[in-house]
């Protein structure tokens, strides 16, 4: 038996081999992919710096974030300090890789806060509907009516002063918009054929949710998480600027603006730079968003 199938497979009478992808095939295509998307390419690296700023800071500015030179304060940007100093001379990039840290960690609660919350809401209103999906749609539709800045400083109010306190506050603040778009989801994949033959065959409602809804819902809210992302970097942003975050000397990015706006006229790299930084890291991860939102519709 073993002798004749491979005599067919030798004379070409026998099925056909299956073709087997080239190893280098898919390196290749992202090769291609990424090479007529430069403006992603740039977002993906100001994001990678931005996360070894974050992770490993030493790396980027070895220096101390506190330490200043007062012969060397209020100097403009040069090659021995790229963003210049401040009114302390401390040089302000090493505050900017430094204050990453902290930015990036209040970001990342923040939108854990919102993605957990706001998942669940959406989930349990979408599969369990009636008056439960009523109940909990009008909750989001009081936190869709105030805005997201008054409704952080209520709760900061409420919690107190502090980086934690401020990305929980902003992540509370962005439950409705994970809340609306798990709940469409939901819906969209409740009445899907192979959730409904998994009801008809007696599936329990915890095993469908796990193996049909949370999966394939998953793809809209990871865009939506890397979106929020941004906005929570501003949202946090303003609200350290205003003076809710971590106290001096901490650099964080806001309270490094708000640190330079008094010297504004005379040294407006005290604010631009971090201002500068902030606006490239939001830019880079909407850029990033956007790809993978197009990448999203292209694969449904």
């Amino acid at each position: 038996m073993t002798e004749l199938l491979v005599r067919e497979i030798a004379t070409g009478t026998g099925a056909p081999p299956v073709p087997v992808p080239h190893p280098g095939g898919r390196w290749r295509r992202l090769g291609r992919f990424l090479l007529h998307r430069p403006g992603l390419v740039v977002a993906v690296l100001v994001v990678l710096t931005v996360l070894v700023a974050a992770f490993a800071p030493h790396v980027l500015a070895p220096g101390d974030p506190s330490a200043g030179l007062p012969a060397q304060k209020l100097r403009p940007p040069a090659p021995g300090h790229w963003f210049g100093t401040d009114y302390l001379g401390r040089d302000i990039w090493t505050r900017v890789v430094h204050g990453a840290a902290l930015s990036l960690q209040a970001t990342v609660v923040a939108v854990a806060v919102a993605l957990v919350a706001g998942g669940l809401v959406g989930l349990l209103a979408g599969f369990v509907r009636g008056w439960v999906d009523e109940a909990l749609m009008r909750i989001v539709d009081v936190l869709m009516a105030i805005p997201a800045i008054l409704l952080s400083l209520a709760l900061i109010t409420a919690l107190g002063y502090g980086t934690l306190n401020v990305a929980i506050a902003v992540g509370v603040a962005s439950v409705a918009n994970f809340a609306r778009v798990m709940r469409s989801e939901t819906l969209r994949i409740r009445q899907s054929v192979y959730v409904e033959a998994a009801r008809a065959v007696g599936t329990r409602w915890y095993v469908t949710l796990r193996r049909h809804v949370l999966p394939n819902a998953a793809g809209p809210i990871a865009v939506l998480a890397v979106l929020e992302f941004g906005l929570a970097i501003l949202a946090i942003s303003s609200l350290s600027f205003l003076g809710f975050g971590a106290p001096p000397p901490a650099p964080e990015w806001g309270s490094l603006i708000a640190e330079g706006r008094n010297y504004l006229a005379t040294s407006w790299w005290l604010c631009a730079m971090p201002g500068l930084t902030i606006a490239a890291t939001v830019l880079s991860v909407n850029r990033i968003s956007r790809a993978l939102d197009g990448e999203w519709a292209a694969a449904r």
